[in-house]
């Protein structure tokens, strides 16, 4: 074997080696699928996002139910993808569980504190948010009464219905709102027909702002808010698109940017806790041309001297999940 073979071969090898060495990162969605309008899709996004600017290809994985969340985290690790992105709490248990397994695995995981050394948790300040769109649910009502729709009754999902109720409040003390939860099972996220039928029966009773707090379910929300006469708030994703002219706003959470930068940061992800707050741009109200003719100047300044105030600290929103406890709304 000539010395340039011999080269040429140790040059191929190194090349593999270095190829093996780039990671394609992978998403694992929740159920509802990735294209919910809602939570899971912009999940997606975020990945979509990192792979057109990159050129870079990642893997994805949609889950048919919640007896595929351990054998799905498994399949992705072993089949060397790093890191790993998973939407909602629900993988917390099996992530404990399945990243001590894997340590040269990087995860991240969406809504949910996780304590392994390979672990980036990444949460979200959701009432901070809510109280924004909250209080433009008050200065919208003519009725004085508003509502809101939840998807699966936990912690996470009363932050946003606490939230929403202090934004209210602040504007109208004396208003009315009406809260009610889908459901106690996963299955609550994609349930839009029980989301429509709980939109109508909350006009039945005064209300004409319903904010959506559900993930697919809340498309069954916004669908009958619009074909009842009035008004909806979007969630996750910006969905006011959805009805043009009959979404006030959405409350965005910027779950796209998390996946984004999780795929950025690839193997050199730094594990530990990341805070999404309103300061960090992570959750924030939608305002463009298919609600703009629904926002008043006045609603604007509003809502935008709130913004500010609770950034500065001057506004302290009560987080529920500091102890459950909810001064603005009796669940």
């Amino acid at each position: 074997m000539s010395l340039m073979t011999k080269l040429l071969g140790a040059a191929a090898s190194l090349a593999l080696t270095a190829a093996a060495a780039v990671a394609d990162p992978a998403i694992i969605f929740d159920l509802g699928g990735k294209f919910d309008k809602s939570f899971n899709e912009a999940a997606y996004n975020g990945a979509k996002r990192w792979a057109e600017e990159t050129g870079g290809t990642f893997k994805e994985l949609e889950m048919q139910s919640e007896a595929q969340r351990e054998q799905a985290l498994r399949r992705l690790a072993e089949s060397g993808a790093n890191p790993v992105v998973m939407t909602g709490f629900a993988f917390g248990d099996v992530l404990n569980t399945v990243a001590p397994d894997f340590p040269d695995t990087k995860f991240a995981i969406i809504d949910m504190v996780v304590d392994q050394p390979n672990v980036k948790s990444v949460v979200f300040t959701e009432d901070q948010g809510s109280y924004l769109v909250g209080m433009l649910a008050a200065m919208a009502s003519k009725t004085g009464t508003v509502g809101f729709v939840g998807g699966m009754d936990i912690p996470l999902i009363r932050r946003f219905a606490c939230g929403y109720a202090q934004g209210v409040k602040a504007v109208n003390p004396d208003a009315k709102i009406v809260a009610n939860m889908t459901g106690t099972t996963p299955a609550a996220w994609n349930d839009p027909v029980k989301g429509a039928e709980l939109a109508k029966a909350q006009k039945a009773q005064g209300a004409d702002v319903i904010y959506a707090a559900a993930g697919g379910t809340g498309i069954g929300v916004l669908q009958a808010a619009a074909d009842e006469g009035i008004l909806s708030i979007g969630v996750d994703s910006n969905q006011n698109y959805l009805h043009p002219g009959q979404v006030l706003t959405s409350m965005m959470k910027r779950v796209d940017n998390a996946v984004y930068e999780a795929f950025k940061e690839g193997v050199d992800m730094k594990p530990g806790v990341n805070v999404m707050d309103l300061k960090a741009g992570g959750v924030d109200y939608a305002l463009d041309e298919n609600n703009a003719s629904l926002i008043s100047d006045e609603m604007k300044a509003k809502v935008d001297e709130a913004k500010a105030k609770i950034i500065s600290g001057e506004i302290k929103v009560h987080d529920y999940m500091s102890d459950e406890t909810c001064p603005a709304l009796t669940f």
